[in-house]
């Protein structure tokens, strides 16, 4: 992609300035980012989409006795009536189950993939939302079908109400407003508040429009909870047993009689503080563990088996599975929570890959028998796939 050419999908700026001016500051309302959308999924599809085990959905409600909300999957007959005002249906990681989303989702790949979530879909009836919150994270609200109401702000306050099943605000304090129709977008940075209700909408046909709205979500992994993370991955990245040598013991030869049994030794702090330094010391490791951390699939991901048999001449390529993820580094490369040393023409090929998440014919004469090698374990995993020809 080239980051410097003007997009309707951000009003008529280039990715670069959109990350310059907007990206983690302020607000930006498009007018037909997509002229003449329309939803990847209809109705009925997301609907048994939403009926998958595998599929992680919400339904939210809220009624006069206050908010209410279920989790999926949701059978046939588990829904509200369409004609019942007010309840909203959330189906979560629809890229990795379509491969239509998947395809609209590369379109916000100006932005490192190491942010990139999922896409999530909304569905409501006039009335419906979920209440007046707060993201964690930058999103883009694409408005997929029908008509929604958005009000947001700067929230100060964000306290939020007791009792309920969702993170709604206590005291939201709207500063603007917009209606969303077919194809408009809305991009929100971290924190920024926003309250959506679907409203009623009838289409130039004269049926009334269902209210689809899709979400382009990013993640933003806390501090602690990397640092927890890596931490325990470090410590598997254990040298010394990878090597067959006895591992490195604490060890107190000194250790004097105590008549204060419960006082931490001196000694064992020192060792742990040791321990911390080695394990953060080398910068391969850190950055593997890294990669392999950003990349690891959720856990209701899983990948099927190949549909063809691997073919290292097939006409049509490879690309990756809508499920995979891939990174790089300049030394590894990262997949589905694994990682490889690379070097040379075969790294060159692998992060080829994982930019373009597929490989022509021609790519793929330019490849070691060590990476053919590879790429068959991947295409076996049903992490990659033949590309039709």
């Amino acid at each position: 992609m080239d980051v410097t050419l003007a997009l309707p999908l951000l009003g008529g700026l280039s990715p670069q300035q959109f990350m310059r001016r907007h990206w983690q500051k302020k607000p930006l309302l498009v007018r037909q980012a997509i002229p003449g959308f329309r939803p990847v999924l209809d109705r009925a599809s997301l609907f048994r989409l939403a009926g998958q085990a595998q599929v992680e959905s919400r339904l939210v409600q809220q009624q006069a006795k206050g908010w209410r909300m279920k989790q999926g999957p949701f059978g046939p007959r588990a829904l509200p009536a369409l004609t019942a005002p007010g309840w909203t249906l959330l189906v979560q990681g629809v890229d990795q189950h379509d491969a239509r989303a998947h395809a609209l989702l590369q379109n916000f790949r100006f932005i490192p993939d190491a942010r990139l979530d999922d896409l999530m879909i909304s569905f409501a009836t006039p009335g419906g939302g979920v209440g007046p919150h707060f993201d964690s994270y930058d999103v883009f609200l694409l408005q997929a079908s029908g008509r929604r109401r958005w009000k947001i702000g700067r929230q100060k306050d964000l306290s939020l109400q007791d009792g309920v099943p969702l993170k709604i605000l206590q005291n939201f304090d709207s500063e603007e407003e917009f209606v969303l129709e077919a194809g408009d977008m809305l991009y929100l940075p971290p924190l920024y508040a926003h309250d959506g209700l679907a409203e009623p909408c009838v289409g130039a046909d004269g049926k009334a429009q269902d209210c689809m709205t899709y979400s382009i979500g990013f993640r933003a992994p806390g501090r602690s909870e990397l640092a927890g993370e890596l931490l325990q991955r470090l410590a598997d990245f254990d040298d010394d047993a990878q090597a067959g040598v006895a591992p490195h013991l604490y060890t107190d030869r000194a250790q004097a009689a105590t008549a204060t049994p419960a006082a931490l030794p001196p000694g064992m702090l020192e060792f742990a503080q040791q321990a911390l330094h080695d394990a953060l010391k080398d910068p391969l490791a850190l950055a593997c563990v890294l990669g392999e951390y950003l990349t690891e699939p959720k856990a209701s991901v899983w990948f099927d088996e190949p549909v063809r048999p691997w073919d290292a001449v097939h006409p049509g390529g490879l690309c990756l599975d809508p499920r995979s993820r891939m990174l790089y580094d300049t030394h590894h490369v990262f997949l589905n929570g694994e990682s490889y040393r690379a070097r040379g023409a075969d790294a060159a090929l692998m992060r080829r890959l994982a930019d373009q998440r597929s490989l022509s014919v021609g790519d793929l004469r330019k490849a070691s028998e060590s990476a053919m090698a590879l790429l068959a374990d991947w295409h076996e995993a049903g992490w990659l796939a033949q590309a039709p020809a």
